[in-house]
């Protein structure tokens, strides 16, 4: 009798979910794994901007009890049949910093020197925060290389408070989360393909936009542009003179598009793609190596005919996020899917990690 209910359990268990709480919306993708291939079982979105009295698309900061209300109804509109969860740290509530430290062969030494050296750049007491390190992979040397005396580590640092909001919210929908994971290893695990060379991620969030330098999977450079998706919605609901939802439809039926309010989103679109721009310059003269391609993800990242934009001010590959080419589902669905795509980059990501546990 045991081994049936537990047969049923696994059974049960096969389907997992990925929550992206992100500042203006929140995102579920459920996917299960049947036959080695990842199926896409089910995904949703809803906007916080109305749950604290706002317009859809806008950036929010409201409660614990308000984002487990809004998630709950997501999980209910969804029809979201699993409570096995992985769940997002916005990267705004985290620390990431890439440094040189010295090199040691001996693995406990070098954990030892890491833990003692994180301090120095976390700027609240290490007993506030959840700390986590990765060591950047060596560059295949040459056999005339000097032997290595430096290690590049990344330094990953969560704040116990935004830990506690989460599994605060986790745990009102009735959830149940083994892991929450900082956005941009989410959306590295979904969109990003390259392995080795340096890949840009433009994440254009509602609040602000995330420029991200990926190298052999990790953030080898991270930096802020304080403008996002909201500012290209003001700037159309002001320009056409039209409400916020609408402007926030608008932004996505027509983009930077023929129609007379494109201009005003195309002027947000062009501060924010000089700034990366600059941060592009600015790492690969610091680092002698090229950045291969640019990913474009986040909300902003499904403003129609933005692609082709921002290839004519880079001059190298940009291509939009498809997460959900990672995962099986009807042809009929593909272009709607990867129309949406950008924006689920990180629940998309969260579930394949989940996936990896069952």
């Amino acid at each position: 009798m045991s081994f049936l209910t537990d047969l049923f359990a696994k059974k049960k268990e096969e389907s997992v979910l990925g929550i992206d709480i992100g500042s203006s919306s929140l995102k579920v993708v459920q996917l299960r794994k049947k036959q080695g291939q990842v199926v896409l079982e089910t995904y949703g979105e809803l906007a916080l901007g109305p749950y604290g009295g706002a317009e859809v698309g806008q950036a929010m900061n409201l409660s614990a009890e308000q984002v487990t209300e809004t998630l709950k109804d997501l999980i209910r509109e969804a029809k979201v049949t699993t409570k096995n969860c992985g769940v997002s740290i916005p990267f705004a509530r985290s620390l990431l910093t890439l440094v040189e430290l010295p090199y040691r062969k001996n693995p406990k030494e070098q954990k030892t020197i890491i833990e003692l050296e994180a301090r120095k750049y976390i700027p609240v007491p290490i007993s506030e925060v959840q700390l986590d390190w990765f060591i950047v992979p060596e560059e295949t040397p040459s056999e005339s290389a000097a032997p290595r005396d430096k290690v590049s580590v990344l330094i990953v640092a969560v704040h116990n408070d935004e830990l506690k909001f989460l599994q605060s919210v986790v745990a009102g929908a009735h959830l149940a989360a083994s892991f929450y994971e900082i956005e941009i290893f989410s959306t590295i695990r979904a969109a990003i393909d390259e392995p080795v060379k340096p890949v840009m991620v433009l994440d254009i969030g509602a609040a602000s936009t995330k420029t991200y330098v990926v190298e052999h999977g990790v953030v080898a450079l991270s930096h802020t542009i304080s403008a996002g998706g909201q500012d290209i919605t003001r700037a159309i609901a002001v320009s056409s003179n039209v409400s916020l939802a609408r402007a926030e439809a608008l932004k996505k039926e027509e983009g930077l598009g023929t129609s007379p309010a494109s201009d005003s989103p195309e002027l947000v679109f062009s501060r924010i793609f000089s700034e990366a721009r600059r941060v592009l310059i600015q790492y690969e003269t610091a680092h002698k190596k090229s950045i291969t391609a640019i990913v474009l993800t986040g909300g902003g990242g499904v403003t129609k005919a933005l692609d082709a934009y921002a290839k004519s001010i880079f001059s190298i590959d940009v291509r939009i996020a498809n997460p959900f080419a990672k995962t099986e589902a009807p042809a009929f669905m593909r272009p709607v899917l990867e129309g949406i795509g950008p924006e689920f980059a990180v629940a998309v990501g969260l579930a394949l990690r989940k996936l990896q546990e069952v």
